[in-house]
């Protein structure tokens, strides 16, 4: 997507901006939905009537994107916001599936299962939808719309339409808390025993906008700066995200065995190491030429990919931890709030250092954000008893 805004806009703050809009959508409007999706009765239960209407639409209209760009750009822009706005009407009802089919004590393993599954989906992505864009730039979205209406008409038949767990999971779910603890509780933080978790929350949205940043701009960096291929880039990109599967569940291990926060800050030195590198590749290749540059960014990318692992993992619970047992409600709305507050600005933000600086800021300004992030936390983790 920020390469097919590539031909409309130069500006990569103003591209990042737009990319950015999906995760602004979601701050405003899951919560919102999620809490109607509780509440909605019909002969097809709570959640379908949301599905039945947002995937097949997304679908059609995800497909219809490079259709879209060749016509004009608000035209483009058109059907990115209708795509937009009918992901997000099934968001929300499509996580509470999982508790309204599982039991309270078997939510975590369910979970964990999506999660990895969520990785698989993304290599999948990276490494197999990218190689169609060299085929034709409307191959990757023609797949990923037909699989999105597949996986409709897959949850279509085989839910249960009326699950024997649902009750309000809505609202117990991490998006739709999101709203409710900025609205109502968010000035706890400024009292000063919430010093050290308002600090540690600081440090995740910080540390998340370099990750993000990253991840929705490496492609133009890729292909603008490098020269490569739009396919080369996103199976580059794909490395990334390999490895953070690989190593998401030896990292929960590691930080159940060595501490959250000493795991993290290991994560936050060795981040900002591999990032810097990547700026420098051309130099350290032409005087040690032992592989090309794209393999190295591949192994770079990969090496990033598990240190982000060893904080992402530990993020959530870390701050989970924070409210003991009777906020834990309180303090996931606020993770998902920092969190998704940092997706938004992200990618206009490190867009606008690499207008301002070139492309290399994209990984300069990473690397900036994972050092304030570890000071943040190591300081905020000194107030924590």
């Amino acid at each position: 997507m920020p390469l097919i805004l590539g031909g409309f806009i130069e500006s990569r703050a103003i591209r990042g901006a737009i990319m950015g809009l999906d995760n602004l959508l979601a701050v405003l409007l899951i919560p919102i939905i999620g809490a109607w999706s509780d509440k909605v009765e019909t002969r097809i239960g709570k959640r379908l009537p949301f599905l039945v209407v947002g995937m097949p639409i997304a679908a059609l209209f995800f497909i219809l994107i490079p259709y879209g760009a060749a016509v004009s750009f608000w035209m483009l822009i058109t059907i990115d916001i209708i795509f937009l706005l009918a992901m997000t009407l099934f968001r929300a009802p499509v996580i509470a599936l999982m508790p309204d089919h599982t039991p309270t004590d078997k939510r975590s393993s369910a979970n964990g299962v999506i999660n990895f599954m969520g990785g698989i989906g993304a290599i999948i992505s990276l490494f197999g939808l990218s190689l169609l864009y060299d085929w034709d730039r409307t191959y990757p979205f023609l797949a990923a719309g037909l699989l999105l209406l597949l996986t409709f008409i897959l949850l279509f038949i085989t839910v249960d339409h009326n699950p024997p767990y649902s009750g309000s999971t809505a609202v117990d779910l991490e998006e739709t808390k999101v709203s409710h603890s900025f609205i109502t509780d968010f000035r706890q933080l400024t009292k000063p025993e919430f010093k050290g978790p308002l600090l540690i929350l600081l440090a995740i949205f910080v540390y998340f906008i370099g990750y993000a940043g990253v991840e929705a701009l490496f492609t133009v960096y890729a292909v603008e700066y490098l020269n490569m291929k739009e396919s080369a880039a996103g199976v580059t990109l794909g490395f990334f995200s390999l490895a953070f599967v690989l190593f998401a569940i030896p990292a929960g291990i590691l930080g159940n065995k060595w501490g959250k926060l000493p795991l993290m800050r290991v994560g936050l030195m060795l981040q900002p190491i591999f990032f810097i590198s990547i700026p420098l590749l051309p130099f350290f290749v032409s005087h040690f030429p032992i592989l090309n540059e794209v393999v190295w960014l591949q192994i770079i990318l990969f090496s990033g990919g598990i240190t982000s692992a060893l904080v992402n993992v530990q993020a959530y619970p870390l701050v989970a931890d924070l409210g003991g047992k009777d906020k834990i409600g309180f303090f996931t709305g606020l993770y998902y709030l920092f969190s998704m507050a940092a997706a938004i600005i992200a990618p206009s933000l490190l867009g606008l250092m690499m207008d301002l600086f070139t492309h290399p800021a994209l990984f300069y300004s990473s690397a900036i954000s994972f050092v304030i992030a570890f000071y943040l936390l190591r300081k905020g983790s000194r107030h924590i008893r």
